[in-house]
């Protein structure tokens, strides 16, 4: 069973990047999760994390082209996030890449493109030009992001999250017009065969009844965001609840103590992301409350940790992984 999930040989090598030699108590705290669990990191091509999940040293671009077998044979590494198609569609067979470097029972979290998740047409500096007449266009969106990812990832599709970012005043003056652009798109796509299609917004006024009662209709999901922007956890389980029972979709993307906007600040205390700098047991443990409870409902659940959550993802997985499931 062990073999299945986790590849085998825990020092796998692919063109010259190892894994780092699987700790003992990761091996036993692995096989205490469910296999409805699905914990991973937002990317994987982090040179910091030697030892960690490398054996090794490797620049990043070796790692993003031919690190992730390497990842995906650490124990408790069972999902990972593919984040780089929100700024430019990835094609099938990319996606088909990745599903084929990976062991049985893997998942992945993959963002759609920011050419329908952003109202806005953006710089390169990120600034807003104009509008976008994309923005939740359906045909896109299937042309662009569901139609590949369906055919290149098959069962390795964990969830498909539509990541609404920040919306202009205008839009926000009229959140009834949003909705019902979002609940058009939905409806108009296919449900995946395996794994679930999740909305995670970076406005609080998306967070009514509305929503839920939209995702409920659409047969989506509502895709927690652990950010700044938002409410805190425990704020944000009244859309679970109306949504229940079903599977789990969770991003933590950045440690609230840095504000709204301080991925830069995060990126430059946390150096190569090789310590928990801030650890968050607050957080990590209402999470792994929803984990065990999702999981014990035979519902899946996917959870991706950015290294800027706490200050180094793969110690952030094994933190949540030991909270739920602790020995004895």
């Amino acid at each position: 069973m062990q073999d299945e999930l986790f590849g085998g040989a825990p020092q796998k090598r692919t063109r010259g990047i190892g894994a780092a030699p699987a700790l003992p108590e990761d091996v036993a705290l692995a096989a205490r999760l469910s296999p409805h669990i699905h914990l991973g990191t937002s990317t994987w091509s982090y040179p910091g994390w030697e030892g960690l999940v490398w054996a090794g040293r490797h620049s990043e671009s070796a790692l993003s082209k031919n690190g992730l077998p390497a990842y995906a044979a650490h124990p408790l590494l069972r999902a990972v996030g593919i984040d780089r198609g929100f700024y430019r569609p990835l094609a099938a067979s990319e996606f088909q890449r990745h599903a084929e470097q990976v062991p049985q029972g893997f998942r992945f979290t993959v963002k759609a493109p920011s050419l329908v998740t952003d109202a806005l047409l953006r710089s390169d500096d990120g600034r807003g030009q104009q509008p976008n007449p994309l923005f939740l266009d359906a045909a896109t969106a299937l042309q662009s992001f569901i139609e590949p990812a369906y055919e290149g990832l098959g069962a390795t599709l964990g969830a498909l999250v539509f990541q609404l970012s920040p919306l202009p005043g205008g839009r926000l003056a009229d959140m009834t017009q949003q909705f019902d652009l979002l609940h058009a798109m939905l409806l108009a796509l296919p449900r995946p065969a395996t794994g679930v299609l999740a909305v995670e917004v970076r406005d609080a006024a998306w967070l009514t009844p509305d929503l839920a009662a939209l995702l409920r209709d659409t047969g989506a999901r509502y895709c927690v965001g652990l950010h700044p922007k938002l409410p805190p956890l425990a704020e944000q389980l009244p859309l679970l609840r109306a949504l229940w029972p079903g599977p789990l979709v969770v991003r933590w993307n950045l440690n609230r103590l840095h504000g709204a906007y301080g991925y830069e600040a995060a990126e430059s205390k946390y150096g190569e992301f090789s310590e928990m700098l801030d650890p968050d047991p607050d957080t990590r443990g209402e999470l792994a409350r929803i984990i065990r409870g999702t999981a014990g409902a035979g519902q899946d659940a996917f959870v991706t940790i950015s290294n800027k959550a706490e200050g180094s993802a793969p110690l952030s997985v094994r933190a949540l992984a030991q909270a739920v499931a602790p020995a004895g």
